[in-house]
């Protein structure tokens, strides 16, 4: 059966990141719950998507550059009570729930990785007992090096189109398997039959992000991917009903 990842807790239903959509999915029949991590000028973890607060909030600034208590002032243009939460906020909404986490490292606004950044995650999901329950992820090939490098926990790479185009599918699996990545996830508007079966049977993991309309997740569910990422998790799991009543794969 592949399972559901909520993106971001249901960006399109819930907003982007927002402590209601966080917590609407703890309680959703599916697997898991996506989302991103930035540390603060203060060495906190903030959940939200970007390196910065511009778009979905109504303070500016990289995330990086504030303190957790300028985050905390910010509130969510979607639900305007709400500030981001903190790591910890979001363990403490998880741990009763049988929603497991998929957690994105994010680059900062340069676009390069935190200097020492994923120790620290690793040890705020151990103090707050979620590590054996996170999956990690990143487009950042040199992010995956250092979490294969430090945890023995699953880790996926996020491949963008770009990268697809410019070494072509054959060469990334040679790199993932070169680092022990052991699971490739594609866009689901591109990713093909043809693609998951060369990642499988590389050895390889295959799943897909970005499945957010009905055509395109049922085409996951042909693919047979691991695990999907939606925007739409309440569609996701319709879908996913739907395709099972139909006598798709269990």
């Amino acid at each position: 059966m592949t399972k559901i990842a909520s993106h971001r807790g249901g960006t399109l239903e819930y907003g982007d990141s927002t402590p209601a959509g966080f917590i609407a999915s703890a309680v959703m029949a599916l697997e898991e719950v996506e989302f991103d991590v930035h540390p603060t000028k203060d060495n906190h973890i903030i959940v939200h998507h970007d390196a910065t607060l511009d778009r979905t909030t109504d303070t500016h600034g990289e995330i990086a550059r504030r303190t957790l208590e300028e985050i905390k002032a910010a509130r969510i243009n979607y639900t305007p009570a709400a500030a981001p939460l903190t790591l910890e906020e979001l363990c403490a909404i998880y741990r009763p729930s049988h929603v497991n986490f998929r957690c994105e490292i994010k680059a900062g606004a340069s676009g390069h990785p935190y200097e020492n950044f994923v120790p620290k995650v690793l040890e705020t999901l151990q103090k707050n007992m979620m590590l054996e329950r996170t999956v990690f992820s990143s487009f950042n090939y040199q992010t995956l090096r250092v979490l294969t490098s430090l945890t023995d926990r699953p880790v996926l790479w996020l491949v963008s189109p770009m990268v697809l185009r410019q070494i072509g599918l054959e060469d990334v699996i040679a790199l993932a398997k070169a680092i022990n990545v052991p699971e490739l996830a594609l866009s689901a508007a591109i990713a093909t039959l043809q693609d998951a079966e060369k990642i499988r049977s590389a050895g390889l993991d295959f799943g897909v992000w970005g499945a957010h309309d009905r055509e395109t997740l049922m085409h996951a569910f042909r693919m047979q991917a691991k695990v999907l990422t939606t925007d739409r998790p309440s569609l996701a799991i319709a879908c996913r009903t739907e395709w099972q009543s139909q006598g798709g794969a269990q």
